[in-house]
């Protein structure tokens, strides 16, 4: 589990000052991005000393209620599942200042060889970390 603060700039709202839809994805990609930085694992360094990348095969999403200018959200990160080549996230985002769960997703993310872009199997050393949170 994971939890990452993302303050809301002008730059992620549109002109009535609510967060743009597809930030929220980009909120939830830098939680899960987060939580493999907290396990120890860099992606620039999984490509580089491991051959892998990992990519978003899949994204349900629920947009429950507006963030909006200036708020302090938590975008929680949680391992739902591990499978041998994927991970199932499911991710939450509240504002802090309300105690409100704004948006859900369930994101299925995919082990990929960096060279090839073919599905390969999670890396052991990654498993274990994931399996030991």
């Amino acid at each position: 589990m994971s939890n990452l603060k993302v303050r809301v700039y002008y730059e992620d709202t549109d002109s009535g000052g609510v967060v743009y839809y597809a930030n929220y994805l980009k909120f939830i990609e830098r939680g899960r991005s987060e939580l493999l930085r907290n396990l120890g694992f860099e992606q620039d360094q999984l490509i580089d000393h491991q051959n892998i990348i990992f990519a978003v095969r899949s994204v349900q999403a629920d947009y429950l209620s507006p963030a909006r200018f200036n708020d302090l959200l938590d975008v929680d990160t949680q391992v739902k599942e591990v499978r041998k080549a994927s991970l199932i996230f499911s991710q939450k985002i509240m504002d802090l200042g309300k105690n409100k769960v704004l948006f859900k997703a369930q994101i299925t993310v995919a082990c990929l060889n960096a060279q090839n872009f073919k599905p390969c199997a999670i890396p052991s050393n990654i498993l274990e970390k994931l399996n030991g949170q």
